[in-house]
């Protein structure tokens, strides 16, 4: 394998080389870019409304706990086979068929996000002129300049957190400093929050739920990683810095606003500045989304019609649809849709870490064909086992209210996949002995 690819296609429908792999720094910030978003510093926020200092870090720290084992279980199969997640899905439970529907999943649930987070960041360009810009010109312009950085792939989508990371954190830096110039960290720590209060076990479900989807997708992104060291690092460090440290500061700086409303919040602390820089992070996560989305379609295409089509145009053509949708606001309705996927996604995770680590059932194959650089030859079709086992688990996830719905639709479907998968074997292993016997 030459470890050439044309432009855009970044090894959607193959192996990433070990001569392509990136530095330990260039996928970290891109995983900290995911997190240290508008949307990270919201749920913050809605915390420190609802909730007080403590009760909102417990809750933060279970979910962030929940995050970094998903995380990085996958994380690691993902840099170890150099696969996607909806590519690497076909051989750890959902074969062929199985895994163009999680492309498909994923495809949809980014895209989503991709044109909700645009308006976000077109509202953002309104303001900062004035009016000067209309929303629709502003999201046409947003729109279509991220859907030119990400066809260039995973290099530039590092190159653009480098930029937009640090001005982020920078901005909310200086948000805490004139938070905690004013108000004592201990009376903060201690207050009543603001807003209605929140249960542990809703906070805890925003927590983990707000970043599920992208615990599922860290293959997409892990596959360029060097080491299994290298993904701990990446999902570590991503966690501490976007999940904890961003939760923490946004909720100090709620209880001390007395409003979850994130533009009041960085208006009140770091000025107009600051809040544009907030509003300018939505590039970061968005660049992600449409990555993402576009590997997902790669493999949908591939699985079904089996045509290879390039990444960087099809990232062309669905980064033109979330824009256009962005700019009718069609997706303004689709916010629901993307909240239930929360409960639908998770499933996925649990099916592939028992597959890939436990019952290992295509991974002579893959270890195999991974010598050689390629793809292993054959795949199943579709596991019945394993739709019975999504089904289940996102049916325990949406009626299921005790507990986290994200994580019960996970545990649900790892249990019920890990049993089913055992009792098939022990079928056909019975079959077999009665062959012979007859």
């Amino acid at each position: 394998m030459s470890g050439k690819t044309n432009i855009g296609d970044d090894f959607s429908l193959s192996r990433v080389p070990q001569s392509e792999r990136q530095s330990l720094w260039s996928i970290t910030i891109v995983r900290v870019g995911s997190l240290a978003t508008i949307s990270q510093f919201l749920l913050g926020a809605a915390l420190g409304y609802g909730m007080t200092f403590w009760q909102a870090f417990w809750a933060t720290m279970l979910g962030s706990v929940i995050l970094e084992v998903i995380s990085f279980l996958l994380g690691y199969a993902g840099a170890r086979e150099g696969l996607s997640t909806s590519l690497l899905s076909r051989w750890t439970g959902f074969g062929r068929y199985g895994s163009s529907i999680i492309g498909a999943i994923i495809a949809i649930a980014c895209i989503g996000w991709f044109g909700v987070q645009n308006s976000v960041f077109a509202n953002g360009l309104v303001q900062a002129t004035d009016g000067a810009l209309s929303l629709p010109v502003a999201a046409t312009l947003t729109g279509l300049a991220v859907t030119v950085l990400v066809i260039f792939g995973f290099k530039l989508l590092s190159a653009t957190a480098s930029i937009a990371v640090p001005a982020f954190l920078l901005a909310v830096g200086v948000g805490i400093y004139q938070v905690l110039s004013d108000h004592s960290i201990f009376d903060l720590m201690g207050a009543a929050p603001a807003g209605e209060k929140l249960t542990m076990g809703v906070a805890a479900t925003m927590v983990a739920g707000g970043f599920i989807i992208g615990a599922v997708i860290t293959p997409d992104f892990s596959r360029f990683a060097k080491s299994g060291k290298d993904v701990f690092w990446m999902t570590m460090i991503g966690t501490i810095i976007g999940e904890l440290c961003i939760n923490m500061i946004a909720i100090l700086m709620a209880l001390a606003a007395k409003t979850s409303d994130v533009a009041s919040i960085m208006m009140q602390t770091s000025g107009w500045l600051g809040a544009l820089v907030v509003v300018f992070s939505t590039i970061k996560i968005n660049n992600l989304n449409l990555y993402s989305s576009s590997l997902g379609f790669t493999t949908i295409f591939d699985s079904i019609f089996k045509l290879k089509l390039n990444r960087g145009m099809v990232t062309l053509v669905i980064g033109i649809i979330g824009t256009v949708l962005s700019v009718l606001g069609i997706l303004d309705k689709f916010v629901d849709f993307l909240v239930l996927l929360g409960v639908f996604i998770p499933p996925v995770a649990g099916i592939m870490v028992i597959d890939y680590f436990l019952l290992k059932t295509h991974r002579k194959a893959l270890d195999e064909s991974r010598k050689t650089g390629a793809l292993p030859e054959d795949s199943e079709k579709l596991n019945p086992i394993t739709l019975i086992a999504w089904a289940a688990g996102f049916l325990a996830g949406y009626f299921v209210k005790a507990g986290i719905p994200s994580i019960n639709s996970l545990v649900v479907s790892a249990v019920i996949y890990y049993v089913g998968m055992l009792i098939m074997k022990a079928v056909k292993k019975g079959n077999g002995v009665n062959r012979k016997v007859a």
